[in-house]
């Protein structure tokens, strides 16, 4: 057997400790090392210390390899990109051989140890001509003892780093696969036995103390005025506790033997008490992301300044929590969440998922052979990250099925450290976990097992366990392009019911790699044999951190703090896990018709965590127009994370005209019909002084021309016009082309099954019935009897052109509609768009909690969404008028009471045929789409199904809108 098919964690590799700061004398290893790739093993002697290689590339260290031009990323969701042999792997085994010489200062002695923080998937090492060993378990540090191997002035390090090895099996994590040496390498000069372990929690208002570590060292705090030794508990009265709202940290010391350990110290507890899972006896809940680490130009090798910004998206969001998905991060990451303050689930280097293709077949974690790396792997993580404060639990990987190894590792994990409770989802009888936590779970999965009514376990033992666990969905909301839908109502779950305490989205960040041309290449762009396509393309921000508009629906839905508006109050409720109110100041302001007419602050008294306040509003005048309160709560002072009037929610209500505050009502996107969509309302059309006449063959509205056979608008305000006259097809999203377990992209959907994107219409009658124009049109597509009776009913006031539209589904309908609207091609020439609705993002049925009521200003080039996969995007929702204008001139368009408006410059068409964004060209014309309604965006990708409100049903419906200046 080849050493890297060993199913062994590997040789010569020192026991795993702490990662810690100290005095010890340290060497960088990273920079520029002579590096050459083959496409299989090549035969060994390169490591001989006088070994030429001067032909060879250099290459960067830290680096994944493929980002460098040698050899090719891959990606893969579950399936392995080899033969299922375990522990085999082919002998097309891309390798990358490195050597580095290096100068040891002078000054250098005392016992050695090289460390590599991370190195994929398998590293044999040699220094100076001498084997150190073989690591294996690519996301986890490993340390070489080379004390007595240094040499005074030149060494030579040399690492033989293979793609493919027994550890593969355990690395299936829904992620590129990029090889190399792609963390730190540092030679520190330090005792190879030298650990610490802080035991740090905050009992009964007090820090309690004791940090484990080498006989006679000396533990010191100075902001505490701490001085113990090692191995004693000593309470601390004064000791602040550490959350992730208040990440208290105290700098301290651990003085060993010709060792100085810096630490920083956060006193915390972590407990489940009456199945709620409490950190210092508060319950928690988890506003959180999956975070895979990533950079779109350095692969796996993710610079510190990265990471800090990282961190620092996410707090300005709300977000609170990170489950590492599906390894330890790298640990300066660690460092940073104990700093800015978050909750972790710190998940061991585990994955098997492609086992599951194959019915679990030799799964390695039911196989003993790969019980020392599982065990290995396990052990790697808590010792490395053991003293952060913010691990609060332990994750023992990700869909590996079940198995005895994982059983082990469970145990090892809770002898070793009982203070955080461990966590794997994969078995559902929760055999050997302390939280119960589902993958994508319903909001109907999540409501009952929120009332503890869940399917029972055929155990009746393990069912009563698990029954008293706390909840937690490791995974929901699947991101992935346009979307998810759905998250006000997880939300709503999770307040209801205090054993469902949150959970994290898949995912934080789209994995696209910077290509030459600029452009983000998923799966299949690198010539893989097998790929995944665009389910890396999942991500609640762009692989450069830009927020998609999907992040900001995460900030008002994880809002730390309510604010709701009813009759002439206020009501705040902190929903902080421990904070009160008081770095928090409350703004509001008054808006007609969008345009503010008055502000001001309200003088709200602190409010502590999970209690609430009301506050009187006082009158305000009448108005004409349309007007608008908007309360917001922003921070008062610069904090770590964000500065001085950062907004951290708000609130809308309107007020109903001519009346005061004493009249307010809720926003009119909440007075919902069946969609979740206000329905429209009768209102009149105004004085009709147009009457519709025939004029050159054609029918003349008004500023509208009409084709006198098939009844469409040919011509508005002297501009020729397309008219599409019903639309109920969209460019498919990321969720509406997916199934569970279709993880590539397919634009062949139920939508295109059924024909919604080749409808085609057949001119019923087009009739003059004094002041309208009434064209009725059959709408269906080939080979069905679906289709939809359109009746438009045309006015006009002499300006404006006005359409009463009425649809009637006839047939059998077996799919939803995925909007229900009219397109309209006009000149290209406009280029600005001014609206009075919800904005400035986008908004959809069961996406539209961040987006506001307000008067806003865009290019249209603007109003698109770069997804990397281009799709449906863009649409602005509640419309009450707009008004495109440029070289052309001006349109002013209105809904009654107002549609969702999508503005392009290419066709529905033409957006749904792209492939990437460089695959749109704008045409000669701007594309208008009018939608009465909208199918909501939902999660079906993780077989979340769209909740009904927003399930757009064939139903009849009358919508109106009008064109004109």
């Amino acid at each position: 057997m080849n050493y890297w098919e060993d199913p062994g964690p590997g040789y010569g590799v020192l026991p795993p400790r702490a990662a810690v700061r100290s005095d010890a004398p340290r060497l960088s290893l990273n920079g520029r090392w002579r590096f050459r790739w083959t496409p299989s093993v090549p035969p060994a002697g390169f490591e001989a210390p006088d070994f030429d290689d001067s032909d060879w590339d250099w290459l960067p260290v830290p680096s994944s390899w493929p980002m460098h031009g040698h050899g090719s990323p891959a990606y893969t969701n579950q399936k392995y990109p080899f033969p299922v042999d375990p522990p085999y792997v082919p002998d097309e085994n891309p390798t990358g051989d490195h050597r580095l010489a290096f100068e040891l200062p002078s000054s250098w002695s005392g016992p050695t140890v090289l460390r590599f923080d991370g190195v994929d998937s398998c590293a044999r090492v040699w220094l100076n001509g001498v084997e150190l060993g073989v690591t294996r378990g690519s996301r986890l540090p490993a340390e070489f003892a080379v004390g007595d191997l240094l040499r005074p002035g030149r060494n030579v390090l040399a690492v033989r780093v293979h793609q493919w090895s027994s550890g593969s099996y355990l690395e299936d994590q829904d992620m590129w696969w990029l090889p190399g040496i792609f963390r730190d390498v540092t030679l520190i000069s330090r005792p190879v036995d030298a650990d610490v372990f802080v035991h740090a929690d905050y009992v009964d208002g007090s820090g309690v103390l004791r940090v484990e570590s080498a006989p006679g060292a000396i533990v010191r705090i100075p902001e505490l005025d701490v001085e113990v030794p090692t191995g004693r508990t000593v309470a601390i009265p004064g000791a602040e506790p550490w959350s992730a709202e208040a990440p208290r940290l105290y700098d301290a010391v651990v003085e060993l033997p010709g060792e100085r350990i810096a630490l920083r110290i956060g006193f915390r507890t972590v407990e489940i008490v009456d199945g709620v899972l409490r950190v210092n006896g508060r319950r928690i809940v988890f506003h959180g992301v999956n975070r895979h680490e990533h950079d779109p130009v350095f692969g796996r090798a993710v610079p510190l300044e990265r990471l800090r910004e990282e961190l620092l998206v996410m707090k300005r969001h709300n977000i609170n929590a990170i489950r590492t998905s599906h390894y330890p991060p790298d640990t300066r990451l660690l460092e940073l969440c104990d700093e800015l303050g978050f909750w972790v689930m710190d998940e061991c280097d585990y994955e098997s998922h492609g086992f599951m293709l194959i019915d679990w077949r030799g799964n390695p974690a039911d196989d003993p052979r790969f019980l020392d790396a599982s065990l290995d792997r396990m052990r790697r993580t808590v010792e490395r990250d053991k003293n952060h404060p913010c691990v609060v639990m332990w994750s023992l990987g990700n869909e590996a099925g079940v198995g005895s190894n994982l059983s082990a590792m469970a145990a090892w994990t809770r002898e070793r450290d009982p203070s955080r409770p461990v966590h794997y989802e994969g078995d559902l009888t929760c055999a050997d976990v302390d939280v119960y936590s589902r993958m994508y779970a319903s909001h109907a999965e999540v409501e009952a097992i929120g009332k503890r009514a869940e399917k029972p376990l055929d155990d009746p033992v393990l069912d009563a366990r698990r029954r008293a666990m706390p909840f937690v969905l490791c995974e929901y909301s699947h991101a992935g392009g346009n979307g998810p839908g759905g998250l006000p109502e997880y939300e709503e779950l999770f307040d209801s019911y205090e054993r469902c305490q949150g959970g994290f989205l898949w995912e934080w960040m789209e994995h696209g790699i910077l290509r030459a041309d600029g452009s983000y290449g998923y799966g299949g762009d690198f010539g893989e044999e097998l790929h995944d396509g665009t389910y890396v393309l999942d991500g609640l921000v762009f692989p450069d951190l830009t927020p998609q508009p999907v992040l900001a629906e995460v900030h008002k839905v994880y809002e730390p703090v309510r604010l709701t508006i009813a009759d002439e109050v206020l009501t705040v409720t902190n929903r902080y896990d421990v904070l009160d109110t008081s770095h928090l100041c409350f703004h509001w302001d008054l808006t007609d018709e969008g345009v503010v007419v008055q502000s001001g602050t309200l003088d709200i008294p602190v409010i502590a965590s999970g209690e609430s306040a009301t506050i009187k509003l006082p009158a305000l005048p009448p108005q004409d127009r349309e007007r608008w309160l908007t309360v917001r709560a922003v921070l008062t002072q610069d904090c770590a994370w964000a500065g001085a009037g950062h907004e951290l929610t708000f609130t809308q209500a309107s007020l109903t005209p001519g009346t005061s505050i004493g009249r307010l009502a809720q926003p009119e996107v909440a007075a919902v019909g069946p969609m979740g969509i206000a329905r429209a309302h009768t209102a009149s059309a105004g004085a009709l002084s147009t009457t519709a006449a025939a004029v050159g063959g054609e029918v003349e509205v008004g500023p509208g021309v009409f084709h006198p056979v098939t009844g469409r608008l040919v011509r508005l305000q002297g501009w020729d016009v397309e008219h599409v006259p019903l639309e109920l097809w969209r460019a498919p999203t990321q969720h509406d082309a997916r199934t569970w377990d279709a993880t590539t992209l397919d634009r062949k959907t139920r939508w295109v099954d059924a024909g919604l994107d080749r409808l085609r219409y057949r001119t019923v009658a087009v009739e003059r019935t004094g002041d309208e124009l009434v064209v009725t049109t059959m709408v269906g597509a080939a080979a069905t009897d679906a289709r939809v009776l359109t009746t438009y009913r045309w006015r006009s006031d002499g300006e404006r052109l006005m359409a009463e539209v009425e649809v009637e589904p006839l047939g059998e309908w077996t799919v939803p509609w995925a909007r229900l609207g009219v397109t309209f091609g006009l000149p290209g020439r406009l280029h600005t768009m001014t609206w009075f609705g919800l904005g400035p993002g986008q908004a959809y049925p069961d996406s539209r909690s961040a987006a506001r009521i307000g008067r806003y200003t865009s290019t249209i080039d603007d109003l698109q969404v770069p997804y990397l996969y281009p799709q449906e995007n863009g649409a602005r929702g509640d419309v009450r008028w707009a008004e495109l204008s440029g070289a052309a001139g001006k349109l002013r368009l209105t809904g009654d009471p107002h549609v969702a408006l999508t503005v392009r410059r290419w066709t529905t068409a033409e957006l749904a045929a792209a492939e990437h964004p460089a695959d749109l060209h704008p045409g000669d014309q701007v594309w208008i789409t009018l939608d009465a309604l909208q199918h909501g965006l939902g999660s079906p990708t993780s077989g979340a199904p769209i909740l009904p409100p927003h399930d757009l049903q064939p139903r009849k419906h009358t919508f109106r809108f009008s064109l004109g200046s």
